[in-house]
C-alpha cells in the first residue's frame, strides 16, 4: 500500500485571494513504512511575501525569487504522488492549495476523497486534545529539535512519524527516527526527488536483558530454545 506524506508552505491562508504555495514537501510510505524516497521543491509565488507568512516558514521572497514557477514542476510533482491516497495535517487547507495550482497551470484536480487528515484521526483518537503537529509529536515522543520554523519537507517528515503512531504505532525494528532527507532543492533546481539515507539498525541484548532471558528459561518446563537442533 502506497501512500505520500505531502506538505505545504504558502504565502498566505487563502488561495482565492492571491496566496500561492512556496514550497512543497511529501515523503513516500509503502505498508506505512517511509522508504526514504521524496519529492521536494521551492516555488516562485510571482508576489509579494507578507511578512506574518516569512515569520512562519522563513522563506522571503529574495530566496524565492530565483526558483520555479508550479507549472514548471506541476508534471514531476504528479508523477511522485501517482494515485496514491495523500496524508496530510489539516488536509483541508493544502488541498486547497494545491487545487487551485492545479488549476491555474491547466491540470485536473485531486478530489478530497483522495486526502487522509492526521488532524481528524488525531481528533478522534484523542478528544478534546490538542491536535498540531508539534503537540502529536509530543505526545508521540518524536524529535523536534530541527523544527526552528515550519518546512515542508521536513513537516513531512515528522508527520509520517506521527501518523504511523496515530495508526497503531511503530514496530522497534523500523527504527524511523533517524530517517532524514539530506537533500533539498537548491538554486537552479527545479524539483528535487531522491532518496533519503536510511543507517542500518542492530538491537544487541544488554547484559541485564540476556540474565532475564535465561531465568525465563529456567522456569520453563524442556524450553524449545535450550533443545539442540
Amino acid at each position: 500500500m502506497r501512500e505520500i506524506v505531502l506538505d505545504t508552505e504558502t504565502t498566505g491562508l487563502d488561495p482565492f485571494s492571491g496566496h500561492r504555495i512556496v514550497e512543497i514537501g511529501c515523503v513516500e510510505l509503502i505498508n506505512h513504512v517511509r522508504t526514504g524516497n521524496f519529492f521536494h521543491t521551492y516555488l516562485n509565488p510571482e508576489r509579494s511575501m507578507p511578512r506574518e507568512a516569512e515569520n512562519v516558514h522563513g522563506l522571503s521572497e529574495a530566496f524565492l525569487k530565483d526558483k520555479p514557477l508550479f507549472k514548471q514542476v506541476v508534471g514531476a510533482f504528479l508523477e511522485f504522488i501517482g494515485d496514491s491516497p495523500l496524508v496530510i495535517h489539516n488536509a483541508a487547507f493544502d488541498m486547497k492549495f494545491i487545487n487551485a495550482e492545479l488549476s491555474v497551470a491547466g491540470r485536473a484536480e485531486i478530489p478530497m476523497s483522495r486526502a487522509i487528515d492526521t488532524v481528524l484521526i488525531a481528533r478522534q483518537k484523542y478528544p478534546g486534545q490538542p491536535a498540531s503537529l508539534d503537540a502529536l509529536c509530543k505526545r508521540f515522543n518524536v524529535d523536534l529539535t530541527a523544527r526552528t520554523k515550519h518546512g515542508a519537507l521536513l513537516d513531512s517528515e515528522l508527520l509520517a512519524e506521527v501518523y504511523l503512531e496515530l495508526m497503531g504505532g511503530r514496530q522497534s525494528t523500523l527504527g524511523l527516527a533517524n530517517q532524514r532527507a539530506q537533500a533539498t532543492a537548491q538554486p537552479g533546481d527545479l524539483a528535487f526527488v531522491g532518496q533519503a539515507d536510511i543507517p542500518p539498525r542492530s538491537f544487541p541484548l544488554s547484559l541485564e536483558e540476556e540474565a532475564a532471558h535465561r531465568a525465563m528459561l529456567e522456569r520453563l518446563k524442556n524450553p524449545l530454545w535450550l533443545q539442540e537442533m
